[in-house]
């Protein structure tokens, strides 16, 4: 037994190793790629929540934006994101589109003066809640990131509620006299403010990336594995805790079911990320003249991938009849 789980982690790290090999030589075409698809989601996505221009609901369009988000900066595509959001919303209600551009303006300032090479987060947040697995992020975050991460994921919590709220009031905002601007405005903006579930959201993903993060830097055995479970169970007490104080009504299944999800994604990403030996755990201990530095080494888990060989047969020629000696 103790062979054969041996065999399937060599296995497997070899086959890390291979898809580490290929992503390094082919980086260049690798890049646009991930780009073209996340812009390409990120947009489809978009249009399909609340695609109310119908101009931009057009795929033609969407490609067009997409392959040039693909060769242009990844912060590029939370711009075109942002733009698109806000045209759909002004062919809604042009309050609906003031307001969100003012909010998106405000995010902007604080994405891009606490953490703004996490562009890949503030665009993925909106598709895991799609996917009903936003989970995964705060505790991604957590082991990869750093606290000033929890603007970047607020800011994607934030485009997530506000995208759902107005989809599920369209045909309210719609309803309303184009006169009563004063009406509308209060509408979205009591609407955002109220919303407890997300600030209830915000708080339970910034106290799990806070978790994770000082677990994970633990001089601790495994702590990157503790640290998403602590980072786990905290989430869902926060959630759960909030929903009997402020009555959000969310579902205790989804959370549960999600989370769970989620926590199998972040051990994939542990595995590619940060995969150590613990058996070969080394405590060094050394001086120099002001201190004592006592230092614990993790090796990581390596493995070199197979060498191909090839081999050559050479076939013996065949005499020709000239080649006879003479007598």
């Amino acid at each position: 037994m103790i062979n054969d789980e041996d065999d399937h982690m060599t296995t497997l790290l070899v086959a890390k190793q291979y898809m580490k090999n290929f992503i390094n030589k082919y980086e260049i075409y690798l890049k646009p790629l991930m780009k073209l698809v996340l812009a390409l989601t990120a947009l489809m996505m978009i249009n399909g929540k609340i695609g109310y221009m119908h101009k931009l609901d057009n795929t033609s369009i969407v490609l067009i934006l997409a392959l040039m988000c693909s060769f242009m900066p990844t912060n590029f595509i939370i711009f075109v994101a942002a733009a698109f959001t806000v045209l759909h919303f002004y062919a809604l209600s042009l309050e609906c589109a003031a307001i969100t551009l003012i909010l998106f303006l405000v995010m902007f300032l604080l994405y891009f003066r606490f953490s703004p090479k996490d562009t890949v987060v503030v665009v993925l947040l909106p598709i895991c809640f799609v996917l009903k697995i936003p989970y995964v992020i705060p505790l991604a975050m957590g082991l990869v990131g750093t606290p000033a991460s929890v603007v970047s994921v607020g800011c994607g919590v934030a485009v997530s509620y506000l995208i759902n709220y107005v989809a599920d009031s369209a045909t309210a905002l719609s309803g309303m006299e184009a006169e009563d601007i004063t009406t509308r405005l209060r509408f979205v903006i009591d609407g955002l403010l109220n919303n407890k579930e997300m600030v209830l959201t915000i708080a339970a993903f910034a106290i799990t990336i806070m978790v994770v993060y000082l677990v994970r830097r633990l001089s601790i055995d495994h702590a990157w594995t503790i640290a998403m479970i602590a980072g786990a169970i905290v989430d869902v007490m926060v959630l759960l805790v909030g929903d009997l104080m402020f009555d959000t009504k969310v579902s205790m299944v989804g959370i549960f079911v999600g989370t769970i999800f989620s926590l199998l994604i972040v051990k994939i990403l542990e595995f590619f990320v940060f995969h150590l030996d613990y058996s070969r755990v080394e405590k060094v201990q050394f001086e120099d003249d002001e201190y004592y530095y006592y230092v614990k080494a993790v090796p990581k888990i390596t493995v070199a991938t197979p060498a191909r060989t090839v081999k050559r047969i050479n076939t013996p020629r065949k005499r020709s009849g000239s080649g006879q000696s003479r007598r």
